[in-house]
């Protein structure tokens, strides 16, 4: 089960769409959908969980809590609509994939996706791009 909660005044579109497709890319990792909760949020909001769970005093376009148990994926997924506005410009891609991107990012982690090293950052980008295309 995926929910979509909202601490400030803005809305996802199709959340059945996306939720469809985040659930095809956890079972493209061979990996079952347990209950993955994302909570959108202000720069402001996202920064006091930064500094309260990870002690990191910056700004972030998500923070992810993983509760996921071996395949069945659990977990809250906090993401900065301010931040991933700035990146979309910064990057020049629309909002919407932009958005998208860092809602598949979270969830890439919990089917064991790192991004640390240079080498893991990489194999990330790739499987998000993977998982933005076939995005319908």
């Amino acid at each position: 089960m995926i929910t979509f909660n909202y601490e400030l005044d803005f809305e996802i579109e199709n959340e059945a769409v996306l939720e469809s497709w985040i659930s095809s890319i956890i079972k493209s990792h061979n990996c079952e959908l347990g209950e993955v909760n994302y909570i959108f949020c202000n720069d402001e909001y996202l920064h006091k969980l930064n500094l309260e769970f990870l002690k990191h005093d910056t700004l972030t376009d998500i923070i992810s809590f993983d509760n996921s148990l071996g395949k069945l994926i659990n977990g809250d997924i906090y993401i900065s609509v301010e931040r991933v506005l700035e990146n979309a410009e910064e990057y020049k891609v629309s909002f919407q994939e932009e958005l998208k991107r860092v809602m598949i990012h979270g969830v890439l982690h919990y089917c064991g996706f790192k991004d640390k090293t240079e080498k893991d950052q990489e194999e990330m980008t790739k499987q998000e791009n993977l998982a933005l295309s076939s995005f319908k």
